[in-house]
């Protein structure tokens, strides 16, 4: 048995030996990782809310890299049509993102917020963010913000998509967000300051164009409602949305 044994072991050696022997000195290298880049709208859409206001609405995210290693920039804001106000940037950012685990990116730097005008007190900040696919294929982007003042604050997003057939989705998202210490120059108190539901039926023409319509609620939470109500401002708010996803 013990000659047996040797025997195999011998053999084994013997044939990985030839094998490498065999290998041809030209043999090409492992293929290289390939940059790669993609932009996508996720929402770009018109809001009709509870108040009778139409507001537009986008939510961009684009990379450029590859799997391990790319650089992003997100936007996101609003504008509220005839009300004489400038467009509310509610985020642009440049992030560096590295790969840390499958299907999970730890993502860092900088951005700004803000009305978009020439006279606007625009917040700029550091971030540092965790964005990927949680069980059940939920995603999320969960961040905290370092503003130029010490001021922090976190937003975190998750969205979930349910086939209903081959081309047509159901896409639940929910959004909170809120501040760990007070900023009295932005006005934002501590504690949770907003929370977001929203639920969207998209119909695929295309991989690449996706129109929708949906609905939406949101509300402010803790001492931001009770600043709110100090002001006369309504704390909650309901709409309708239609709009398209689409990408490039």
């Amino acid at each position: 048995m013990k000659k047996l044994m040797l025997s195999i072991m011998a053999s084994s050696v013997l044939s990985v030996n030839a094998y490498a022997q065999a290998t041809p000195e030209n043999w090409p290298e492992p293929v290289k990782e390939i940059s790669n880049y993609i932009v996508v709208f996720d929402r770009f859409e018109v809001a009709r809310t509870n108040s009778e206001e139409n507001i537009g609405v986008w939510d961009m995210m684009g990379w450029y890299g590859g799997d391990t290693y790319r650089i992003y920039v997100k936007s996101e804001g609003e504008n509220k049509q005839d009300d004489g106000e400038p467009t509310d940037i509610e985020r642009a950012e440049v992030l560096v993102s590295k790969l840390i685990a499958p299907f999970w990116e730890i993502q860092g730097g900088l951005g700004t917020s803000g009305m978009l005008s020439s006279n606007s007190n625009m917040e700029n900040y550091a971030v540092i963010s965790l964005y990927g696919m949680a069980p059940y294929q939920f995603e999320i982007d969960s961040s905290l913000i370092l503003n130029e003042d010490g001021d922090v604050r976190f937003a975190v997003e998750a969205e979930y998509e349910i086939n209903v057939t081959q081309t047509s989705f159901l896409q639940p998202r929910v959004s909170l967000a809120g501040s760990i210490t007070e900023s009295e120059r932005f006005e934002r108190p501590s504690g949770f300051n907003s929370l977001r539901l929203g639920l969207r039926y998209r119909y695929e023409f295309a991989r690449e164009f996706a129109p929708y319509i949906g609905v939406y609620w949101s509300r402010e939470l803790g001492n931001s409602a009770d600043k709110a109500r100090l002001e006369d401002e309504s704390v909650s708010e309901t709409g309708l949305v239609i709009g398209a996803r689409f990408w490039f």
